[in-house]
This record gives C-alpha cells, sequence and structure tokens, in this order.
C-alpha cells in the first residue's frame, strides 16, 4: 500500500499544477517602451515612466471601466507630450513606457504592494486580482525589465561621453486631491543630492516669476517608494531632478510645448555647468 501511495502522489501533484502564464504581448502589440531621440547629444537622459494608458490586447481594459483608463490612475496625463518635446529642445535621448501603469507600475518595485494595484483611488482593477505567479512574473519580464534595461542602456552609451550624465524623471500630478486644488504649478522632487533641483527651482522662477512651484511637493524625492531615480541615479550618484507637471496645464498640446519650453530653458543653464557632471558625496 504504501508503495501504491508513492506512485501515485506524482500524478496527483502533476494534475494540481496550474497552467502556464498565456503570452502577455502578441504580433500586434507595441514592445514595452518606446525611444525618442536616441543620438541627442545633452548630457542627460529623460525618463518618462507613466507615458502610456495601453494594455496589452490579450488583458483588455483589466476589467476597468474605459472612462477609467483616461483617468490619472492608468497614465501621467500629458507626460508623453511634455517629454518628447523636451527632449527635442534640450537635445537629450528619452525613454518612454509603452503600458498603462495600471499593468504593472513601472516606477515601483517589483514587490510592492502597489506594483500591480487592485484598486486604485476607488475604482478596482477586476483584471488584476488572484494574478498566478507566473503571470506577475511575466509582466516583470516583459514590461517592467525592458524599460528599465534600455534605460540603463541609454545611460551606458551616455556615460561613455560622460561619466555622469543627468537623469531627468518626467511625471505629471493630479491638478485636485481629496477636494483641495493642488497650488503648485510643477513640482521639483529631489532626495539628499539637491544640487541639480536647486538650480532648476531657481532657474524656473527667472524664467516666469508667476509660477509656483512645489519642492518636494506635491510629492517627496525622499520618500522611498519610487525605483527609477531610486536605481538609475542615487546608486551611482547622478545628478537628477523629477518633475510633476500639473495635468490641468498639460492636457493639451499647447500645454506641453508651453511647459516643455519652461522646463529646457530652465535646464539649460545647469546642463552646460561642468562641475554639475561629478558623482554625489552627500
Amino acid at each position: 500500500m504504501p508503495a501504491a501511495i508513492a506512485m501515485i502522489a506524482p500524478a496527483m501533484h502533476r494534475t494540481a499544477e496550474k497552467p502556464a502564464a498565456p503570452p502577455l504581448l502578441g504580433p500586434d502589440d507595441p514592445p514595452p517602451f518606446e525611444r525618442v531621440h536616441p543620438d541627442g547629444a545633452a548630457r542627460a537622459v529623460i525618463a518618462c515612466d507613466h507615458a502610456s494608458n495601453r494594455t496589452p490586447k490579450a488583458l483588455g481594459d483589466l476589467g476597468a471601466v474605459a472612462a477609467a483608463m483616461e483617468r490619472h490612475i492608468a497614465y501621467d496625463i500629458g507626460a508623453a507630450g511634455l517629454a518628447r518635446r523636451l527632449s527635442a529642445l534640450i537635445d537629450a535621448p528619452a525613454v518612454l513606457s509603452n503600458y498603462s501603469r495600471l499593468v504593472i507600475d513601472i516606477n515601483r518595485p517589483p514587490d510592492d504592494f502597489t506594483s500591480i494595484r487592485e484598486i486604485y483611488d476607488g475604482t478596482v482593477i477586476a483584471g488584476n486580482r488572484n494574478l498566478t505567479p507566473a503571470e506577475r512574473a511575466q509582466r516583470v519580464a516583459r514590461l517592467f525589465r525592458p524599460y528599465h534595461d534600455a534605460l540603463a542602456d541609454m545611460l551606458a552609451a551616455k556615460r561613455r561621453e560622460t561619466p555622469h550624465p543627468a537623469v531627468i524623471s518626467v511625471h505629471s500630478c493630479t491638478d485636485v486631491y481629496k477636494g483641495a486644488r493642488r497650488p503648485w504649478h510643477v513640482g521639483v522632487l529631489s532626495n539628499r543630492d539637491r544640487r541639480m533641483a536647486e538650480r532648476v527651482m531657481a532657474d524656473l522662477a527667472r524664467v516666469d516669476s508667476g509660477l509656483t512651484i512645489g519642492d518636494n511637493k506635491p510629492y517627496s524625492g525622499l520618500d522611498s517608494f519610487g525605483y527609477t531615480i531610486e536605481t538609475h541615479a542615487l546608486p551611482a550618484g547622478l545628478p537628477n531632478v523629477l518633475f510633476e507637471v500639473r495635468q490641468d496645464l498639460i492636457r493639451t498640446e499647447e500645454g506641453q510645448f508651453r511647459f516643455a519650453e519652461i522646463l529646457a530653458e530652465a535646464l539649460r543653464p545647469a546642463l552646460a555647468d561642468d562641475a554639475l557632471f561629478t558623482p554625489y558625496r552627500g
């Protein structure tokens, strides 16, 4: 009897195994990231983590209503157009994510509970519930890793010319949060290395005295929940800055062009200063 049990048990175990996750990206899906202006000569690389509200065709709308995919929960509204225009104005290469943060958030560690959200700002994301480990791993392998590999490759190429290039991260934030209107037109986020942020804030005020500039507002670069700056800039001591531009100001192409010009004008003095491109020692 014990021998019979031993022979049957492996077969029962094989029957209980879950099937492999179906392919996440099909032949008609675009790649996980977009390179913009890859030969840009500026001593900087632009990252736009939440550029798109696209989902792989295999996932449909993730079980969310179509209107949810047009909200800030799906992507950073206006950020893609802003990043593309800024890339052209300052002659810097850029990498943009091609899929929604609701599929997987490029700017969160993959093991963080906010990486693949089941509920976001009151909206249930049914397509993210009860995912198998294989399905989660596939999103990391097919979307998250390729984006960050592309950014790392861009920085490696740039470092062959400039040992310590700058990382410029482009985001947008809602104009109203929990019923209160945010007063900041542009948030400038930084961690302990404030070399670039402080210069850029001063130059933003010079470029447009009517701007309300948030110093580590509406979020703080000192918070530990991000991933892109924390992975590609801080460990290597690279100069860096993260912008949060208010979404009502860049919903249109006109607004994106206007704020790209403002950011470019504020960035140019820093990008021309050789003293900036040294490792942070603080």
